[in-house]
């Protein structure tokens, strides 16, 4: 009765809920008027280009770590790329914050820390890269849900920034949330990433999730981006693809009108491997983001946890160990043991390749790691997983263990950013497009693929027909935008790039997702036992 209540309080327009549910699958295929891709926005853009004098601040962005503390990152000086580069000195500038809840008053200052990376590549043709100083500053003891008015810099220069102004979360509680939380997955540096954000900023997020696969500075020069040439073309024999490093800068730059005033959570995907000799990865992802790992008490920046309002988020790193004898297993049960519902009613998870996907391209990739892990997130009665990688907008039915599942999470896929590969149209389920399973092969961990045991596409690799646990998917870009409304009821929007300009409000997917905490509390436990004896 509860629920019926609720709902007669939110449910307008008659947008449908996941009561309603299980929906049969929809398609809406790839628009052929449309294209499928874009050029790389070219490194001369002024979007791209380094507009302030060396030692001022640029790329700034906001991270959370916590309701009453807030991660500000910036880069001054010069980032250097050739066959010979020296690193700059990061303790040269100082890491500086001004903040105060008035404008033109900072009535406190707080200073941070500095580093620099290197991307080496120690073979003929193949240029090297050291970065800016990357400066990250942690601003403690704010009030929750109150604006603040911040410069960052080094004063003794003088060289601070202008100022910019940002929000703190809610406090945990059942009853305060973000106002309006986007979801963008695969973003890249393109014309239609262009779009993305374009519409991302109409919409006025509070908060930016962003599930991986961030600028592609490794498939720059693989694509022979515009007006730049392929080096893995001209230098076959390198054993290790160069990534163009300056397309990071570029990509903060571009990034820095949405990220100096509305803060980005962030997991890394496959593009930010980035291989080194010696078997050094992740160095540039590492270096430029401030997660709140160390708050949430994990042991590496690839996996963490944050509250924002009544929402626990929970962020996992699909390419480090994700095993159950592994340190992010262990993490992970940790802070699910932790997490209240009294405080958080909602639990959300994102990480970057999706467990369920009907597309062709990446289908059952990373069934390794769902083996692992969807036992103890269900048993937790996670509400909503988002992922990308796939370059297509994909929402599922309630699913565990590839069985429609009423108290199992709705899996979202968003990796429809925009990025240089073009949009996924295959459908795995299409006759002719079933990979083999030699195919979709991981770039971390093992190879876990099966065929189904149960259900309509019993004893075979893909379904005939699209998945029953698939409700709706499209081949457009795009993003997501998730607004909770209160402890049961949150509504999801896809926006698809084509609708931007349209006056209609118009979107691509909508739905409220519903909780039922009374009916999954009791039964999840017993299914979970059943079906993989933990």
């Amino acid at each position: 009765m509860m629920i019926t209540t609720q709902c007669l309080l939110v449910c307008t327009k008659n947008i449908p809920t996941t009561l309603d549910g299980p929906f049969d699958p929809k398609t809406r295929r790839f628009d052929p008027s449309l294209r499928r891709g874009s050029d790389d926005i070219p490194m001369s853009d002024k979007g791209l280009k380094k507009n302030v004098s060396s030692n001022f601040p640029e790329q700034i962005a906001l991270a959370f770590s916590s309701p009453s503390s807030m991660w500000v990152t910036w880069l001054t000086g010069d980032a250097q790329i050739g066959a010979h580069v020296t690193p700059l000195d990061p303790s040269l500038v100082a890491s500086e914050v001004w903040y105060g809840k008035n404008t033109g008053k900072y009535s406190n200052k707080v200073k941070g820390n500095a580093v620099v990376y290197s991307q080496l590549y120690p073979f003929k043709g193949l240029l090297n890269y050291t970065s800016a100083i990357i400066h990250h500053a942690r601003i403690d003891g704010l009030e929750p849900g109150t604006k603040y008015y911040y410069k960052c810099g080094d004063s003794s220069i003088p060289a601070m920034s202008q100022e910019y102004v940002f929000e703190t979360l809610p406090l945990p509680g059942p009853s305060s949330y973000p106002r309006r939380i986007a979801v963008i997955g695969d973003l890249g540096l393109t014309r239609n990433s262009s779009t993305t954000i374009d519409h991302v900023s109409q919409n006025d997020p509070s908060m930016i999730l962003m599930v991986g696969d961030l600028c592609y500075a490794n498939q720059y020069l693989t694509t022979g981006g515009k007006g730049a040439p392929c080096y893995s073309c001209a230098f076959p024999d390198a054993p290790i693809r160069e990534t163009f490093q300056p397309r990071w800068d570029g990509w903060g730059r571009f990034m820095q009108p949405l990220t100096s005033r509305i803060p980005m959570m962030v997991i890394e995907g496959n593009h930010e491997i980035e291989p080194q000799v010696s078997g050094i990865t992740f160095k540039s992802y590492t270096a430029r983001f401030a997660v709140p790992f160390e708050e949430s008490k994990s042991n590496s920046n690839f996996y963490y946890s944050f509250d924002a309002g009544g929402i626990h988020f929970i962020m996992l790193g699909a390419y480090v160990d994700y095993n159950r004898t592994g340190p992010q297993y262990a993490w992970l049960k940790e802070d699910l043991h932790k997490f209240d519902r009294t405080v958080t009613p909602w639990l959300v998870a994102a990480w970057h390749p999706p467990w369920y996907n009907s597309f062709s391209s990446h289908y059952q990739e990373f069934e390794c790691m769902r083996q692992e892990m969807e036992a103890i997130l269900y048993q937790h009665g996670v509400d909503i997983v988002f992922s990308g990688h796939v370059h297509a907008y994909e929402r599922m039915n309630r699913v565990y263990n590839y069985s429609l599942d009423q108290c199992g999470p709705v899996y979202i896929t968003v990796g429809d950013g925009g990025n240089i590969e073009q949009v996924d149209v295959k459908f795995a389920d299409d006759p002719g497009n079933c990979p083999s399973p030699g195919d979709n092969m991981p770039e971390f961990g093992g190879v876990c693929h099966i065929n189904f045991t149960s259900g309509p596409a019993k004893g075979k690799f893909c379904w005939d027909k699209q998945p029953e646990w698939s409700a709706f998917r499209e081949s457009s870009f795009g993003h997501g935008i998730l607004e909770v409304v209160n402890s049961t009821y949150a509504l999801w929007t896809w926006h698809r790039n084509q609708d931007v300009y349209k006056e209609d409000n118009h979107h691509g997917d909508q739905i409220y997702i519903v909780r039922q905490p009374d009916l999954c509390s009791k039964s999840i436990p017993r299914k979970v036992m059943m079906r993989s004896g933990i």
